[in-house]
């Protein structure tokens, strides 16, 4: 071998020996004035623009979007030297609506690229109600956050936040940023649409993380916006993955990053101001074309006059086509109000085409937003609006911040002469009585059917005991129970619902709710509580296990009572019996047996002894195993036929009720009827 052959050989195994050197490195600390060809994870409404430049979110409404360095960094957390970060980057939020902006997004530190299950809105795409707060998470963010939830205990409408495992944030404060040269500190709208730095480093042998910002023209401030004590170690995995995640609720907004530098093991590199990509132009309304020289002649000028009369006329007649009722109180819930012209224009007119079913309190039409593209469910209901409307909207505003994957959203609202018009999530399955009792969709398998009945059990859960006020539902069955593309089942309807403040007494109210899932304590007392939402849900699951609605005329006279039946069939030692007959036997007999002694014991006469939501899930999941009981004493809940009533004594009383499309029970204070 040549001395030439041999200085050739040690440099190629000197290169494969430090290649990995190289790459890690690499994986350590990185620099991306612009995001073309950068080594980056997209997933949601995330896209890079030709110039460079990342969009995490458009103007759409409950968005998501994500963008992740591809690789995982290491972060040995056995040694709180080797925590040491810094990260730099150049943000801009731009608002679709002037100071009305999407709910913001954050720099993450996660554990894994997927967000499936994440939710928009305040959870920012990288939680949702189930999982936030757990220690299990293992998330870290610093969040910029654009939309004040008083839910989490937001600061404010511009806040920034350090969020451990949660979207409460551990410490929050009003953004900021200080002046070197004045030596104050300035305010800064993170809204505004203009780009703005971000510093933040972490000290891993202080444990201390500063959070910084300042205006894309000044240096970094010699002052941090927030400074807090806190320990990675126990927080941070070994191997995790850094990138951003924004999101937008009932206002939309552009997220965008220009530049971005990391480094796990030193100072980030300062980005090149002057490389960045330009953000898109805004759309600004033009005030009128200047410097136009007016030369009309007499002739013109009567033509433009007619033009203009009859343009007037025919904008007239427009306008007073889709006039709505707008009062001054009602600004505060701006980001809830739908146009109904929007509206009008989504459901092509509210034509036939479009229905999507007719429930008691009005028509439910699919529509898809003119300016988004989002497919909506519009809901048309009469009201009255002298008699309580404010109060009403209010309520309408809270029920629209309900947040959890198994409810289905309720994103706003218009009003127009005698209608209000309700704007929901759209559910392409349509709702569950559909499957389980006409033969207009395919059968649901019992994995199918047991992963709803969880979904909805975790809804209800979160609704009693999880969310800021305690909500009744008041009217749990499957009809109100829908199907998104994933057959994930989802409540909805709270057409019924009632807000309590959490330990307050529940008032006496007009009883409202469907015959057959109707608690009969309701009779005697008319107050609906936690439990009889529970006694609605056992019903709710011996319809789905059994196939059958709670009352059915039709049947045998010992069958007419779903819940005494299948209470019979316990006794005799015989309750598989009594499952849906379109399953064949195939589900697993335990949860089977499970679902139907719930059921039963939801529907017991006694509501102190009915379990809780809480109780129901950890049975539901297998966390608590459901003792060994006797058979319970059930009650057939159907207000003014006594609590034990004989089937014989059932079945005539109940052959004047149409049962096929299970109607509720109005009521006045309706959250949906008439206002408070």
């Amino acid at each position: 071998m040549t001395s030439k052959s041999v200085s050739v050989y040690f440099l190629v195994l000197l290169y494969v020996c430090l290649n990995p050197l190289v790459k890690a490195v690499d994986e350590t600390q990185f620099v991306y004035n612009g995001f073309n060809g950068a080594n980056i994870h997209l997933d949601g409404g995330a896209k890079i623009h030709s110039n460079g430049l990342l969009q995490l979110t458009n103007d759409s409404i409950w968005q998501i979007g994500h963008a992740l360095y591809q690789r995982p960094v290491r972060f040995y957390t056995s040694s709180s030297q080797d925590l040491s970060f810094s990260t730099h980057f150049v943000f801009a939020i731009v608002p679709e609506r002037a100071n009305l902006s999407g709910d913001g997004m954050a720099f993450a530190i996660s554990p894994s690229l997927n967000f499936t299950e994440a939710l928009g809105g305040s959870y920012l795409g990288l939680l949702n109600s189930s999982d936030d707060g757990l220690p299990s998470n293992h998330l870290l963010a610093i969040e910029l956050d654009t939309f004040k939830n008083s839910e989490i205990n937001d600061t404010d409408g511009n806040h920034v936040g350090i969020d451990v495992n949660s979207a409460r944030s551990n410490v929050s404060v009003t953004v900021t940023y200080y002046s070197n040269e004045e030596r104050i500190n300035r305010s800064l709208d993170l809204k505004s649409g203009n780009p703005t730095q971000v510093w933040i480093e972490y000290d891993g042998f202080e444990n201390v993380l500063n959070v910084t910002l300042a205006p894309i023209s000044s240096p970094k401030p010699d002052q941090s916006l927030l400074s807090t004590r806190i320990n990675l170690s126990s927080i941070l995995l070994d191997s995790m993955y850094v990138g951003f995640s924004a999101s937008t609720g009932i206002a939309s907004g552009n997220h965008y990053i220009l530049g971005w530098s990391f480094n796990k093991s030193g100072k980030a590199q300062g980005l090149e101001i002057s490389k960045l990509p330009s953000l898109p132009r805004q759309r600004n309304p033009s005030r009128g074309i200047r410097g136009l020289r007016i030369t009309v002649s007499v002739t013109i000028v009567l033509v433009v006059g007619l033009t203009i009369t009859i343009a007037g006329t025919f904008y007239g007649l427009r306008r007073k086509k889709y006039e709505e009722i707008r009062e001054d109180w009602e600004r505060e819930y701006g980001p809830h109000r739908f146009s109904y012209k929007d509206l009008f224009k989504a459901t092509r007119g509210f034509i036939d085409k479009e229905l999507l079913g007719v429930g008691g309190f009005g028509k439910v039409y699919r529509g898809v937003l003119p300016s988004s593209k989002e497919q909506v469910a519009v809901k048309k209901v009469s009201h009255d609006s002298k008699q309580g409307m404010k109060e009403f909207v209010a309520e309408i505003a809270s029920i629209g911040r309900l947040r959890h994957r198994n409810l289905v959203q309720l994103l706003g609202y218009s009003r127009r002469k005698g209608e209000l018009l309700l704007v929901y999530d759209y559910m392409p399955n349509g709702s569950l009585d559909k499957f389980l009792f006409s033969n207009e969709k395919p059968i649901l398998n019992w994995a199918q059917r047991y992963h709803i009945i969880r979904g909805v059990a975790s809804a209800l859960l979160y609704l009693h005991e999880e969310w800021d006020q305690v909500v009744l539902h008041r009217d749990v069955k499957a009809s109100n129970v829908l199907l998104d593309a994933d057959l994930n089942g989802r409540l909805g309807d709270f057409g019924l619902a009632r807000l309590y403040d959490h330990g307050a007494n529940f008032t006496t109210t007009n009883v409202v709710g469907t015959v057959g899932y109707l608690a009969p304590e309701l009779s005697t007392t008319g107050k609906a509580t936690t439990s009889t939402d529970v006694f609605a849900f056992g019903a709710f699951m011996l319809e789905v296990a059994c196939g059958r609605r709670p009352i059915e005329p039709q049947q045998s006279p010992d069958e007419v009572v779903l819940v005494s039946w299948v209470s019979e069939k316990w006794k005799e030692g015989a309750i598989l019996e009594t499952s849906d007959p379109r399953l064949g036997g195939d589900y697993l007999e335990e949860e089977m047996e499970l679902v139907l002694k719930l059921g039963l014991l939801c529907s017991k006469s006694d509501a102190a002894t009915r379990p809780s939501m809480r109780q129901l899930i950890q049975y539901l999941n297998g966390d608590v195993l459901l003792p060994e009981i006797i058979h319970v004493s059930t009650s057939i809940g159907t207000i003014g036929l006594g609590n034990e009533a004989s089937s014989t004594f059932v079945k005539p009383v109940l052959s004047s009720i149409v049962m096929s499309s299970s109607p509720s029970m109005s009521s006045t204070d309706s959250i949906l009827n008439s206002g408070r």
